[in-house]
């Protein structure tokens, strides 16, 4: 074994164990991909974890925001000392994953360092396409999907599972000053007021987060459509990943949305059982086989200035 295939050997089980420990929904419907796209995936998570966690636990914002400034840079450029970004450049390249794609999710990220205050459902929108559409588009290219008809659908379920993020961790999004539940369905109140709402404002706020899961919801549906097109190992990771992040949004229903009672998590044992019975009921489904629905041009009407897609 050449160095470079002992580094690359070992950067890829660095990679899997921080998928194990941080994006443990992933984790689990990794196992159901061929091993060449289960280590395309776990290169892309670390890239992408790398990104969120400087937005995240950066202490200093202005240094937080150099920082994301030079990867761009990098990228642009195809060039950078740092491990993490070197393998990005090369899986972009390796892959031809157009680079205003991820140019695009750091963008999202550091939108986060600012004031976030979204006024509108477009504004929702529109992060949700750059922070984790785009993660659909760049995750089509590694699964070897051929047809761009299915680059609609996939940005559908990186969109749907984002809003599900967004409902599931109002909390810990408030504490860190982030208030992602539009003005224009909950009023213009601050992130604070979300840790531990007054009752006056609870049914509001519940209320809203019903709205945005069943509006999330719309986009699983739509996602569907675009299986048919995956390679059948990736197909079955993708239909097991959007029914785990989907249920995260019945367990809110359960509890009548009271976020700030609970944190909506998923037991293994209900991955397993949820696994098992999508699987089953995708052999009766015919988005399973074929392209049986065109994309519903409505659900990007919020973001079509924004799509990027390499035709």
């Amino acid at each position: 074994m050449n160095q470079f295939k002992y580094i690359q050997k070992e950067y890829i089980k660095e990679s899997n164990l921080i998928l194990s420990k941080k994006g443990k929904t992933f984790f689990w419907a990794k196992f159901f991909l061929s091993k060449r796209h289960a280590q395309r995936a776990i290169r892309l998570y670390r890239f992408c974890r790398y990104i969120d966690d400087i937005g995240d636990d950066s202490k200093d914002k202005q240094i937080a925001e150099k920082m994301l400034e030079q990867v761009i840079q990098q990228i642009k450029t195809g060039a950078s000392a740092h491990p993490i970004i070197q393998d990005a450049i090369l899986l972009f390249s390796e892959f031809k994953i157009d680079k205003t794609i991820p140019i695009l999710l750091i963008e999202g990220v550091v939108s986060d360092l600012k004031s976030v205050r979204f006024n509108t459902e477009a504004e929702l929108m529109i992060y949700c396409y750059k922070v984790a559409g785009t993660v659909g588009l760049m995750m089509s290219k590694l699964l070897d999907v051929t047809d761009n008809r299915a680059l609609l659908h996939a940005i559908d379920l990186g969109i749907a599972m984002q809003i599900t993020n967004i409902c599931r961790d109002v909390k810990e999004d408030a504490y860190l000053n982030r208030r992602y539940l539009p003005a224009s369905i909950i009023g213009d109140i601050e992130p604070g007021l979300l840790i531990h709402p007054d009752p006056k404002i609870q049914q509001n706020i519940t209320s809203a987060i019903a709205k945005l899961l069943n509006i999330a919801n719309q986009y699983y549906e739509s996602s569907k459509s675009g299986l048919c097109f995956l390679p059948i190992r990736a197909r079955m990771c993708v239909i097991v990943a959007s029914a785990l992040y989907r249920h995260i949004g019945e367990i809110l229903k359960e509890k009548n949305y009271s976020y700030w009672t609970f944190r909506s998590s998923v037991s293994n044992r209900k991955k397993l059982s949820l696994s098992l019975m999508v699987l089953v009921k995708a052999l009766t489904d015919s988005h399973f086989y074929k392209y049986s629905s065109k994309h519903q041009t409505d659900l990007h009407q919020p973001i079509k200035e924004h799509i990027h897609l390499d035709r």
